[in-house]
Parts: C-alpha cells; sequence; structure tokens
C-alpha cells in the first residue's frame, strides 16, 4: 500500500458541522488516524442537517464532510467517558475543535491541561471570531462571518441586492487554514519536540480572502473591485449564459468587438482607455448585454476565444458535476454503497502523484467504532500494566 504523508499522525477530532470536519478530512484523507468524538444518540449537527433522509444520520452532508474518520459515541458528561479521551490524548499528536471558547476547558481538555500530559499534542481551534476579543464569545457561522468581515457587501454592481452568498465560504476556508496551522506546527514540532496551540477564526478566514482589497484600502483608500471592472461581467445568451474578463491584454475593448461583430469602441475618446471605460461601464455593458443575446453559449465561447479573450459557460452544479474535466480530475470518489444508493462524494483537490486519495473507511455510522477503539486502549493499558 501506498504511504501517505500523515500515517502515524492521531487526531482526536471533537469538532462537527462545517468549518472542522472540513480540516480533519483532509487530514484523514492523507492517512491520520482520525477519530471523531461524538455525542451519543446524537452525533456531529451535521448528522441532522437534511431532516429526515433514507440513510438517516449518514445523509450526504455529513458524508461529505467525514470520509475516512472513526467514529467514537461518547457521554462526555460520564467520568468514565472523560477518562477514555484522557487515555487517547496521551497518545494523540493532533486534537481539533471548533467549540465556542470556555467548553474544551470545563471538560478538563483546555490547552493547559492537555499540554501537561502530553507536551507534543498540536492543539487546534477553529472559532468564529477568535480566542480574544469582544467578540469571543458570540456565537460563529459561516453567513454571519460573511456579512460582519464585508464580504457580503461586496458585489459586482452596487444595484444588486445584499444577499448571502450560498456556498459557505467562511466554512471551508477557515477549515483549509486549519489544516494549514496544523501541518506547520506539525513541521515545528520536528524540529523543537513541542508542540503548540493553532487557532482559526472564520472572522480572520473572511477577512484574509480579501487581502488585495483590504490592502488596496489601507494604503490608497481605494476600493478595489474585480467584479466591476468595465470589461468583465455575466451576460445572458439563448441559451443559457456567458461570463467575461476582459482583462491582462494590451487593447481588450478592440478583441471583444472583434468577437461581437461590432465596430472597434477603443477608438472613440471616450473608452479610449481604462479610466474611461471605467467610467462609462453601464454604456458598455448595455452593449455587450444587447449583443451577446443575438447568440448562443457556444457561439460566444468560440468567438471570444479566437481572439483570446477570457471566458467560460455559466452552468449549474449538476452540470459541472457531469463535466468530463470533474471526472479527469478525480473529483467524484465512490465510497461503496447503502439500501438508499451509492455513496458518491466530492474528491480532494490536492493531486499529489505519490499519495492518491482513496476512501479507506466510509463515512462512519454513530459509534461505529466504540468497540475497536475501546478494545485497542485496553490492550494498551494492558501492557502497560
Amino acid at each position: 500500500m501506498t504511504t501517505l504523508p500523515l500515517d502515524g499522525i492521531r487526531v482526536i477530532d471533537f469538532t462537527q458541522v462545517m468549518l472542522g470536519p472540513s480540516c480533519t478530512q483532509v487530514l484523514a484523507d492523507y492517512g491520520a488516524e482520525v477519530i471523531k468524538i461524538e455525542k451519543v444518540k446524537i452525533g456531529d449537527l451535521s448528522r441532522w442537517s437534511l431532516g429526515s433522509d433514507p440513510d438517516g444520520l449518514n445523509n450526504p452532508v455529513f458524508c461529505s464532510l467525514n470520509r475516512n474518520k472513526k467514529s467514537l459515541a461518547l457521554d462526555l458528561k460520564e467520568v468514565s467517558a472523560r477518562k477514555t479521551v484522557q487515555a487517547l490524548l496521551e497518545t494523540a499528536d493532533v486534537v481539533v475543535n471548533n467549540f465556542r471558547p470556555g467548553v474544551m476547558e470545563r471538560m478538563g481538555f483546555g490547552y493547559e491541561d492537555l499540554k501537561k500530559i502530553n507536551s507534543r499534542l498540536i492543539y487546534a481551534v477553529g472559532t468564529g471570531f477568535g480566542l480574544t476579543g469582544p467578540y469571543q464569545h458570540k456565537g460563529g457561522q459561516d453567513v454571519l462571518a460573511q456579512a460582519v468581515s464585508g464580504v457580503m457587501r461586496r458585489k459586482s454592481d452596487n444595484s444588486h441586492p445584499t444577499s448571502i452568498y450560498a456556498t459557505p465560504l467562511a466554512d471551508y476556508s477557515a477549515g483549509m487554514h486549519l489544516v494549514q496551522g496544523i501541518l506547520l506546527a506539525l513541521l515545528q514540532r520536528d524540529k523543537t519536540g513541542e508542540g503548540q496551540q493553532v487557532a482559526v477564526s472564520l472572522y480572520n478566514s473572511m477577512i484574509a480572502m480579501q487581502m488585495q482589497e483590504g490592502t488596496t484600502h489601507l494604503m490608497r483608500q481605494r476600493d478595489l473591485n474585480w467584479g466591476a471592472f468595465p470589461l468583465t461581467g455575466v451576460f445572458e445568451t439563448t441559451d443559457s449564459a456567458i461570463v467575461m474578463v476582459g482583462a491582462f491584454k494590451p487593447n481588450p475593448l478592440r478583441d471583444i468587438c472583434e468577437a461581437l461583430e461590432i465596430e472597434d469602441l477603443s477608438q472613440y475618446p471616450q473608452y479610449k482607455d481604462f479610466d474611461a471605460q471605467m467610467a462609462r461601464r453601464p454604456e458598455l455593458q448595455a452593449i455587450f448585454r444587447e449583443n451577446f443575446a443575438r447568440n448562443s453559449t457556444d457561439h460566444w465561447i468560440a468567438r471570444l476565444e479566437g481572439v483570446d479573450i477570457l471566458c467560460a459557460p455559466v452552468r449549474s452544479l449538476p452540470e459541472a458535476l457531469k463535466d468530463e474535466q470533474t471526472i479527469i480530475n478525480k473529483m467524484i470518489l465512490e465510497a461503496g454503497e447503502t439500501a438508499a444508493g451509492p455513496i458518491r462524494l466530492i474528491g480532494s483537490p490536492i493531486d499529489m502523484s505519490a499519495a492518491q486519495v482513496t476512501v479507506r473507511i466510509s463515512p462512519p455510522q454513530l459509534g461505529q467504532h466504540n468497540d475497536e477503539i475501546l478494545a485497542s486502549l485496553s490492550a494498551v493499558q494492558g501492557d502497560a500494566a
């Protein structure tokens, strides 16, 4: 079998919903033994995301975030359960949680508690707003992070209503930042022999995502909005829609006009350069809309690509999932079958030639690995005695 990068790393995973599970799934995909601590009878809150589901608590939302993990269902109000977790933590490399500040401490699993029993432990935390500061105890959630970070206010056209971005940007980006932090801490531990605390937040991840826009404001007090550039936009066609990015060329307007088979607007003083085009963006966008509406998406893709203008069809997710490129890129993973049908998951976006992601463990039933994990602990404790 292929040796994966994180073989031999044990992760104790207290996370639920998306920020934390998206992080620990990456660790699990690349070889870590991830033991997911879940509440008895209830489990990870994402097990309930779709309400009634043919697969019960293993609905598609839960499955999407929890392959290659083992489920250990415990009642942490019980002393024996906490002792079990402590025994796991004594030999763990990483522990991850995305509770509000204070929750782990009340269970006796705070960073200061755990580093006394395992100085090599990487203690990874994902929060809504940070471990300190005025918002530290506020409930964190993806949509709230979009709102307070300024992301929700950003739009390509100010006439559009302010709205929620439909994909959880904050959860996913914070989860990936937490992966980065854990890997960096593991590398540093190789040099120092010591663990450390690693923390990320939804809020910080959303601020960081706006690094170009934020830096432009901080240094020049100017707004930077890539989506509002004069030769960029989404335009309806006769059968769908197309997105065009008129940039990275000496005179993209001339080439766009050639593709649209209209006169070269760049010859006119009012459209002569970027600043002039920005001042008359509504006029240009109206011209583009009128002309793109004359023919099909495929027609305009061919015309624009013929003059080297960046463009793409605007598709639905089901259309993207059926695309040949999606299949070639191995972005669909098969994970077995249930009575409700096949388990089909989104794959890893990281392509490593010597460490291909496979589904070694299907998304687990709640408490599926209790006997295995408890038996291994008993065996270790018996050997120690």
